[in-house]
């Protein structure tokens, strides 16, 4: 049997969009065209969440407007999820709400506890075309919403309210990207 090649290994790492690009508030556009590029976007997607160190990455995050998100996610159970979806719907996201930690690389080092189902079901297609069907629990739920949200012109401080959300967007204003993401209009 030959070996895949490990995701992402052929990409290019591109640079994250930040807190305040509007490229993150847009919702994106599906993807109509199965060619080269979007296989290249998908591997330029991994290398650059893994580069990050992150568990999940939605194409607008590195300025694509496409309805695109990769993940290599535990879940409760330490169970690794790999994949990518093209075009992919939150179809179902149920079971209890459950705060738990959230971050993203879109608002780098600045975590908050986050209401999410702990269950989600998403369908969506592979590069190739083919349909897929893609369900979490725990954790890896928790991603997959978080990603479906991107793709939707949302955030996860979106779903905070109160002092939470007001402690998150203090921390974002004085993190020291902030300024960067600012000046370069982002």
């Amino acid at each position: 049997m030959r070996p895949r090649t490990i995701p992402g290994s052929s990409g290019h790492v591109r640079p994250l969009r930040l807190l305040g690009d509007p490229a993150l508030t847009e919702p994106c556009q599906e993807v109509t065209v199965f060619d080269d590029e979007l296989a290249r976007l998908v591997e330029d997607m991994y290398a650059t969440m893994y580069a990050a160190q992150g568990v999940g990455l939605a194409a607008n995050q590195i300025g694509v407007p496409l309805r695109v998100f990769v993940y290599d996610c535990p879940d409760d159970e330490d169970r690794r999820h790999l994949g990518h979806l093209v075009n992919p719907r939150l179809v179902d996201a149920d079971g209890p709400v459950i705060r738990g930690p959230e971050g993203c690389l879109s608002v780098p080092g600045i975590e908050a506890g986050t209401p999410r189902h702990d269950q989600a079901v998403v369908t969506g297609v592979s590069v190739t075309g083919e349909p897929r069907t893609v369900t979490g629990t725990g954790f890896f739920a928790r991603c997959l919403q978080h990603e479906c949200d991107h793709l939707d012109g949302g955030l996860y401080v979106d779903h905070l309210t109160g002092l939470r959300r007001r402690r998150a967007l203090r921390a974002a204003a004085k993190a020291p990207w902030a300024a960067t993401a600012e000046a370069s209009g982002r």
